[in-house]
């Protein structure tokens, strides 16, 4: 019996030991294109062209960072974005948590075929011209709105909503709430919200970073680049600057100097894109496995 034990516990810790060697070798294999970009918008551009970075930057530089802040609509997009993110965060929260509860409920009548009718848009969608032309029609086009309203919803953050509720909001403390005279939206923002911090966290960093990074809509819906996101922006800076060096067909060596500065500007506008979402992503860390594992059950 002592040598099954003694057996298992050797197991136990070899398994343990190949395990974090294995789960090293995977974050250094994540960790090392962080390392790169960040090192390479920091270097001289022709160090970076001519492979010399490989892990520290090489000729320290501000180069690429300045070119970018320069660059005047750089700062008009940062504000849309954060207008974007922030508004469109806010009302898509509130909108899954006004759909997610109410399908949490077992009292409430007719919610399977709710859910079914949110299901079905998970699989058929109207198409790219129909949903052109509802924006148009509603008066939506170049607004902020456009860039809002058809994404408010995610049907997948109600599932997980839906069932955090079911799981971690007992139906009594429901009927006890009632019976001291307190209604459903004063349950849903005293009780529900408070209650919920972790799903809370986890859908507001979905939508976040969804609402921060979209682009699409934008090359849709928005015509005045004073309402252009930052990430239109920036791909415009990019395109900009594949242009000029296509054009360029004088002294080769100026040319060379400018495809090395275009080199330089797209790890520079990768770090600035990337920036925010890094900064906020430690704040909802902590949240984000418990949120995510107990919204997974099935209630």
């Amino acid at each position: 019996m002592n040598t099954i034990f003694r057996n298992d516990s050797v197991a136990d810790k070899l398994f343990t030991i190949l395990n974090t060697i294995f789960m090293s070798f995977l974050f250094l294999v994540v960790l090392y294109p962080i390392v790169y970009i960040i090192s390479a918008s920091f270097s001289d551009s022709q160090a970076v062209v001519s492979g010399e970075v490989w892990l520290w930057p090489v000729r320290p530089s501000l180069d690429g960072y300045r070119a970018v802040f320069e660059y005047k609509q750089v700062w008009v997009g940062f504000g849309n974005s954060i207008l974007y993110t922030v508004t469109g965060t806010l009302v898509n929260v509130i909108m899954t948590v006004l759909a997610a509860y109410p399908l949490s409920r077992r009292d409430f009548y007719g919610k399977n075929g709710f859910m079914l009718l949110f299901m079905f848009t998970t699989m058929f969608t109207g198409g790219l011209i129909p949903a052109y032309l509802l924006v148009r029609d509603l008066g939506m086009l170049d607004t902020i709105w456009s860039m809002i309203i058809p994404g408010a919803l995610s049907v997948w953050n109600v599932i997980i909503a839906r069932t955090y509720f079911q799981m971690s909001i007992p139906h009594e403390l429901l009927e006890a709430a009632q019976l001291d005279g307190c209604n459903d939206f004063q349950f849903v923002w005293k009780v529900v919200v408070r209650l919920s911090g972790p799903i809370l966290a986890v859908i507001t960093l979905y939508y976040a970073a969804a609402n921060w990074n979209q682009y699409f809509n934008a090359m849709l819906y928005l015509k005045s680049q004073d309402h252009y996101p930052l990430q239109l922006v920036l791909k415009d800076i990019l395109v900009k600057n594949d242009v000029d060096v296509g054009m360029l067909s004088g002294d080769p060596q100026d040319a060379a100097k400018r495809e090395a500065m275009k080199t330089l500007l797209k790890y520079s506008l990768i770090v600035i894109s990337s920036f925010p979402l890094l900064v906020f992503y430690p704040f909802v860390q902590k949240y984000l496995v418990k949120g995510v594992m107990v919204g997974s059950l099935k209630g």
